[in-house]
């Protein structure tokens, strides 16, 4: 792994495969760190031929925010919303868009294929739709489009990831606990790992290095404002992946990224929560083969 300063973020990266190969760029999600792109997954994509790389968003793993204030956070994340002024949200999910093209102008990539997670796919997105001369096509996995009017997150869901973790250096053993229950809840019909789930838990306690950084993340995620014109603007092929049991994006939010995305194909795998499972690497893996494919012809 490597560490390079691109805007004001320290940003860590890792890659696979060999370096004249097409490109695959791996954005994560919401206070995810890159290591939830499984190693077997990454080798996979790059045994296919790719050069994959995947990194930390600001404020998460080893990617380090220099943020001018700390956020005071009091309560849960909706009352940081009712309480904090517009000007005092640190950054926007165009920002951290933006980390990803200075990513790649630091490794000299004048264009890529990229594959968005939850929150990562809506930076997908405006990768896709304001730096289009850098996108050969879009992966987008479990997201939405942010439209208001769509059907919201699982209420029993929404209460767990709002609300403030344990501190897991007061209690490690409850920390753990909340982010296991927290991955079998979302982890649709696929039978969870649990002892593989606690080691990934472990390593990203150890490389975390922003207390607060979800909840600025949540911030950049809440404050952005829908506008549809940034999917129709999206000019490269899109994939689209969800799944029928995801309760953080119902699948309707897939279902209304196909229908404002022009040139997207939608693939509802049935029986996939808010996860990608090792079961689905191969199926997954196949159809981004196919988009790349397309693209290239």
């Amino acid at each position: 792994m490597k560490t390079v300063k691109i805007n004001s973020v320290d940003l860590c990266y890792e890659t696979f495969g060999e370096n004249n190969n097409t490109t695959v760029v791996l954005i994560s999600g919401l206070g995810s760190q890159m290591i939830r792109w499984d190693e077997p997954f990454c080798e996979q994509l790059a045994s296919s031929g790719f050069k994959v790389i995947r990194f930390d968003n600001r404020d998460s793993g080893n990617s380090v925010f220099h943020a001018e204030k700390e956020i005071n956070l009091q309560g849960n994340i909706q009352q940081l919303f009712s309480t904090i002024k517009k000007e005092d949200i640190p950054y926007s999910l165009m920002d951290m868009a933006k980390d990803v093209i200075g990513l790649l102008d630091h490794l000299q990539i004048e264009k890529a294929h990229f594959i968005g997670r939850s929150m990562g796919g809506i930076i997908a997105q405006l990768l896709g739709s304001y730096f289009p001369e850098r996108v050969s096509s879009l992966t987008i996995i479990m997201s939405t489009s942010l439209r208001p009017d769509l059907p919201p997150t699982d209420p029993e869901i929404m209460s767990m990831m709002t609300k403030p973790p344990t501190d897991p250096a007061i209690n490690k053993k409850d920390y753990i606990k909340e982010k296991l229950d927290f991955a079998k809840k979302i982890s649709g019909i696929f039978p969870l790992d649990e002892i593989y789930e606690e080691e990934i838990i472990e390593k990203e306690l150890n490389r975390s290095q922003s207390k607060n950084g979800i909840f600025r993340q949540l911030l950049a995620m809440g404050s952005w404002i829908y506008d549809p014109k940034t999917l129709k603007q999206i000019g490269a092929p899109v994939l689209i992946i969800h799944g029928t049991n995801d309760l953080i994006f119902h699948p309707d939010c897939a279902r209304d990224l196909a229908q404002s995305i022009p040139n997207s194909e939608l693939m509802i795998i049935e029986g996939m929560g808010h996860s990608i499972p090792p079961e689905l690497y191969t199926p997954v893996c196949e159809k981004v083969k196919q988009i790349v494919g397309r693209s290239e012809k």
